[in-house]
């Protein structure tokens, strides 16, 4: 059966050449987590992911699992099954061959491997699919097999490199739910590289946010989105992003307002890290579904640029005093460009950020 373990990373850096990819980085994960690591391409994610692996050789610092230094140890000492991007599947081999393979290697019993292969085959569905190659299956039965295959290991941490970016949006998402099954069934520490925010909002208990090999929030899908620590996490968390107000705050009859282009916000109940500035530029953000477009009588008006047919919903574009605002809307009137659109802002769910370092506050 698989083990629970956590994951410790303390002060890592790595070196790839002249460059530093990773810089100083903390990292807690809890055993039986579900932890997603997500930024843009060139973040340090798989660097992070394949030295936890032992893949990539550290710089300095120092990776535990399971309470024990791995930092030095050979990636098969470690305990960890790892998914590649790629399906990486010997093409002679058919499926349950594939997915054997370690085992037999390593010299494992007989009836031990029947029982591993079948008890993940029953948990991918793929028992039908075990004679056949990979040239018989589909991108999705393949990667279904990549996984099995880190499955039959019971290994303590299941670490995934981006497994899913290489299949089209219907098999993501099936894979997606099917991966979250899987984590609920065996309930193993996972680790978890994606660019991909839906797949990091809807998989993880907790969520790393990346930016030049630095982790700039950790916490759970609803923390991270509803209180982004900075603008980079605000505005790349988000389809569309956070709409972005420059502007001050003033104080003013014993309240505090936030003061943009012909716009007044009232903030005083806002939770303030420290006491707020008044001197500095700030700005306020909104998220699309905390505008409220077609308000009757709305305070702000805006003026249509571009309508957005989503299905269920819609995204309207809004021209405010030369602000693209973005609002989510589920009315199906018909709006012309250049359309008035009177509109709300939820103030309950404002962001505010130092306009110059970029940080919440």
């Amino acid at each position: 059966m698989t083990n629970l373990a956590n994951v410790a990373v303390r002060n890592l850096r790595i070196e790839l050449g002249a460059n530093t990819v990773i810089e100083d980085l903390d990292l807690d994960v809890r055993a039986g987590e579900f932890v997603v690591l997500l930024g843009p391409s060139g973040c340090g994610k798989s660097t992070l992911l394949h030295s936890i692996a032992g893949l990539i050789d550290v710089t300095d610092g120092s990776i535990e699992i399971g309470g024990e230094d791995m930092t030095w140890a050979d990636p098969k000492d470690r305990g960890v099954a790892l998914v590649f991007q790629s399906y990486a599947l010997y093409p002679t081999m058919n499926v349950e061959r594939n997915m054997s393979f370690a085992l037999r290697i390593n010299g494992t019993p007989k009836p031990e491997i029947e029982r591993r292969v079948k008890r993940a085959a029953d948990m991918l569905q793929l028992g039908p699919l075990l004679a056949r190659k990979p040239a018989q299956l589909s991108g999705g039965q393949r990667q279904r097999v990549a996984i099995g295959r880190a499955l039959v290991r019971e290994a303590d941490v299941f670490l995934f490199d981006e497994p899913l970016s290489n299949l089209d949006a219907k098999l993501r998402t099936e894979l997606r739910r099917e991966l979250k099954q899987l984590h609920q069934q065996l309930g193993a520490t996972m680790i978890y590289v994606t660019h991909d925010q839906v797949e990091a909002m809807t998989l993880a208990t907790r969520m790393a946010v990346m930016k030049g090999g630095v982790i700039q929030q950790f916490g759970t899908p609803a923390e991270v989105y509803a209180r982004p620590e900075n603008l980079f996490v605000a505005t790349f968390l988000g389809t569309p992003p956070m709409n972005l107000l420059r502007g001050t705050l003033a104080a003013d009859e014993g309240k505090l307002w936030f003061r943009g282009p012909q716009l007044s916000v009232d903030v005083t109940n806002y939770a303030f890290k420290g006491a707020p500035d008044l001197t500095r530029p700030c700005m306020l953000g909104v998220r699309p579904e905390d505008v409220r477009a077609g308000v009757p009588g709305g305070a702000l008006q805006g003026h249509v640029t571009l309508v957005e047919p989503m299905g269920n919903h819609r995204v309207l574009w809004l021209d405010y005093h030369g602000v693209q605002i973005a609002a989510i809307d589920q009315d199906k009137t018909p709006l012309a460009g250049g359309a008035p659109v009177p509109f709300e802002i939820d103030v309950q769910h404002v962001s505010l950020f130092d306009e110059a370092s970029g940080e919440r506050l």
